[in-house]
């Protein structure tokens, strides 16, 4: 098991094989590759409206692959997720340093990393749903380009959900994407110095 992989669904073997039927659409179009959301902006809850997402899915019987970039280390979702049994598979890709600016060889690699475990994660056939979590930080750093976030949009077959979280979202991203949310900060009590709650933001 890969040093960065924080649990993993024991059934899961990045292998074809059968996927779990997906809820009947509204409409019988079938789509060319799966849908994609999303989750940009300055304001709190990207990631939180991804792991809600996530939550919706495991109740739903999916398996869920979460890649988090630029993070490393046990936040409370990490916890949470464990108890969810052995739907969801969560690796990081990140340092344990804030990248600003001028990313290292390091962390381009271990962006690459992640990307290259996504890619392996839609066209598994074993996931319904697969979240790049701080994709698009990691993408507005300079640790992925615009090309590489699209070449994975386009592998992704239609039977797999592709959540992409946070600020800065390109805007040929944002073209691609079928669900985008664009989290406006209004008013967060940070501004009067209260820094991030276990439970809350972390």
């Amino acid at each position: 098991m890969p040093e960065n992989t924080i649990f993993r669904d024991e059934r899961e073997t990045f292998c074809p094989g059968p996927m779990a039927k997906m809820p009947d659409s509204v409409s019988e179009a079938k789509p060319s590759r799966g849908f994609v959301h999303v989750y940009t902006g300055n304001g709190k809850g990207k990631t939180t409206a991804a792991l809600g997402l996530c939550l919706r899915a495991v109740g739903a019987g999916f398996h869920v692959y979460i890649a988090q970039f630029m993070k490393s280390g046990t936040y409370s979702e990490v916890t949470a997720l464990k108890r969810l049994g052995g739907q969801v598979t969560l690796e990081q890709y990140g340092t344990g340093r804030f990248v600003r600016g001028n990313p290292s060889d390091e962390d381009r690699r271990i962006a690459r990393q992640g990307l290259d475990a996504a890619h392996r994660a839609v066209t598994s056939g074993h996931f319904q749903m697969v979240i790049l979590d701080e994709s698009m930080v990691a993408l507005h750093q300079g640790l992925l380009s615009v090309a590489q976030i699209e070449a994975l949009i386009d592998a992704c077959p239609a039977a797999v959900e592709l959540v992409l979280t946070g600020r800065h979202a390109a805007p040929e991203i944002i073209a691609k994407a079928d669900v985008v949310t664009d989290m406006r900060e209004v008013k967060h009590y940070y501004q009067k110095g209260l820094t991030a709650r276990t439970g809350i933001e972390k």
